[in-house]
């Protein structure tokens, strides 16, 4: 019974992680300039955050749900705000600043920590979770020990989907020359500052 929990979970945080949006462009971005540690590492930043929104579905801890839920519209205005920061970054990178921070460690606590937070900017996560470990636990009320088992399967079925993505995308990287890099950083900017445009939209009009 444990394993099969487990395995729902693990297949619903691959379903949740798998989906091309901006989390998922800048994992491939940053795999292409920096290689596939920090990309794999933006990628755990985003399996935490889905990881600590599956914990609140799973355990029901209704206040801080509830809070998350009633701070939806300033923190998806800061989240969509942050988007368009970072493909402004994009649109105005070098290729020698690029090469010159490959393989920097200093990169890899900013990398995890902007896409833990941009995840944790849609806080209407938190009812899908709620929703879908609901349905998974017949509305009965978790252990802490299959609660545990749930968050765990979600946190490693999302860090799987971007190991294999990095890892896939890292292949390419090394056939790239320096206009094709600065064309794909470009190319990701303007992407970003659309998903950036359509989260205001969507702001706006709620």
């Amino acid at each position: 019974m444990a394993i099969l929990l487990f395995l729902k979970s693990f297949l619903i945080g691959l379903s949740i992680a798998a989906p091309v949006g901006p989390i998922g462009l800048l994992c491939i971005q940053r795999t292409l300039s920096h290689g596939a540690r920090i990309g794999f590492i933006s990628g755990l930043g985003a399996a935490t955050a889905d990881a600590c929104y599956g914990a609140l579905g799973a355990f029901g801890i209704g206040a801080i749900t509830r809070a998350f839920v009633a701070l939806a519209t300033p923190l998806a205005l800061a989240g969509a705000l942050f988007l368009a920061w970072m493909g402004l970054k994009m649109l105005r990178a070098t290729p020698p600043e690029r090469a010159a921070s490959v393989g920097d460690p200093v990169l890899a606590l900013p990398a995890f920590a902007s896409v833990f937070l941009l995840t944790l900017s849609n806080p209407l996560t938190i009812l899908s979770f709620v929703a879908i470990f609901a349905t998974l636990s017949g509305g009965e009320p978790l252990s802490g020990a299959d609660g545990g088992l749930m968050v765990l399967g979600v946190f490693c079925g999302s860090a799987l989907w971007w190991l294999t993505l990095c890892l896939a995308v890292s292949r390419v990287r090394h056939r790239l020359g320096v206009r094709a890099m600065q064309w794909i950083d470009r190319g990701a900017g303007v992407c970003l500052l659309g998903f950036a445009a359509w989260q205001l939209v969507r702001v706006i009009a709620n």
